[in-house]
């Protein structure tokens, strides 16, 4: 077993194992079942995929790590991806980024302390014609300047207060 692995309940995971056994092309999909299990892919529950389907734990993690698709660690309540593609960093993705990152206090990748957001830079959103263009969970933002970015996550945070 690896160092620092959580101790997931792996009785939930069962059931997505025994629909997809015997089935050798499944992995991606255990995978996506598995993140929608926990909200992302403990090294417990890898370890447990590897084991059910007789593949190395090594394996497993190689296609965990491929797909952008797949989170190792927690994220935030609110999933902050900034695009990063072509249109959004010609209109300005850089400058969003920084503004982000000076409000969340965060760096690409990581999770505020109150675990209410995680910023995600990512290749494409494929909103061209919006950019620069963010999503935070499933909702768009585009036509972005810094201030308006500062004052949308300003604005997610003020109603999770209220809640």
């Amino acid at each position: 077993m690896c160092k620092n692995c959580s101790k997931s309940d792996l009785a939930l995971l069962d059931p997505v194992l025994e629909e997809f056994a015997g089935d050798n092309h499944a992995l991606v999909a255990i995978l996506q079942r598995a993140q929608e299990i926990y909200g992302h892919l403990p090294c417990d529950v890898i370890y447990r995929i590897a084991e059910k389907r007789g593949l190395s734990p090594a394996k497993v993690m190689g296609v965990a790590t491929f797909y952008s698709q797949f989170r190792l660690k927690p994220v935030g309540k609110n999933l902050i991806l900034l695009c990063k593609g072509t249109a959004c960093h010609v209109n300005g993705a850089d400058s969003i980024a920084k503004a982000l990152k000076d409000e969340l206090g965060i760096s690409d990748g990581e999770t505020t302390a109150d675990g209410l957001f995680t910023l995600n830079e990512v290749a494409c959103l494929g909103c061209c014609s919006l950019s620069p263009v963010m999503m935070i969970n499933e909702t768009t933002y585009g036509s972005l300047t810094p201030e308006k970015a500062k004052e949308i996550v300003r604005s997610i945070k003020a109603e999770g207060e209220r809640q």
